[in-house]
């Protein structure tokens, strides 16, 4: 009997990556100094091979925003929608009343941005 299903096998499982990691080197640490890279890469929010590589090749490794610096962020987003109305409320009811809403978002961006900066 004669299979009519054609012959071309489908491969299964997961794709093949676009860019390969083709070589490997092992790296040794003490115990001391295992605990101060894997620390350092949790605070990065990167695992510890990412944090090595990019430690490696970029020299330096940015650390990700805090919940709290994530908040603040926010809060500037925030005002820079308030900064919007601002400029709409100046057009439409006078720069008088703008000019007040406008002292009130000033001291509230100082107070965020200072705020920022003691990190």
């Amino acid at each position: 009997m004669s299979d009519t299903k054609s012959n071309t096998k489908r491969k299964g499982g997961r794709p093949e990556k676009a860019i390969k990691r083709e070589a490997a080197t092992g790296v040794r640490f003490t115990k001391s100094e295992y605990f101060l890279v894997k620390h350092k890469a949790s605070k990065a929010g990167l695992r510890i091979t990412q944090y090595i590589r990019e430690m490696a090749i970029e020299g330096q490794v940015m650390a990700r925003l805090t919940p709290d610096e994530r908040a603040q962020v926010r809060q500037l987003v925030g005002m820079a929608n308030n900064l919007n109305q601002l400029a709409k409320t100046a057009h439409q009811e006078g720069v008088l009343k703008a000019m007040f809403y406008f002292e009130k978002y000033v001291r509230e961006l100082d107070r965020v941005l200072s705020k920022l900066k003691s990190k």
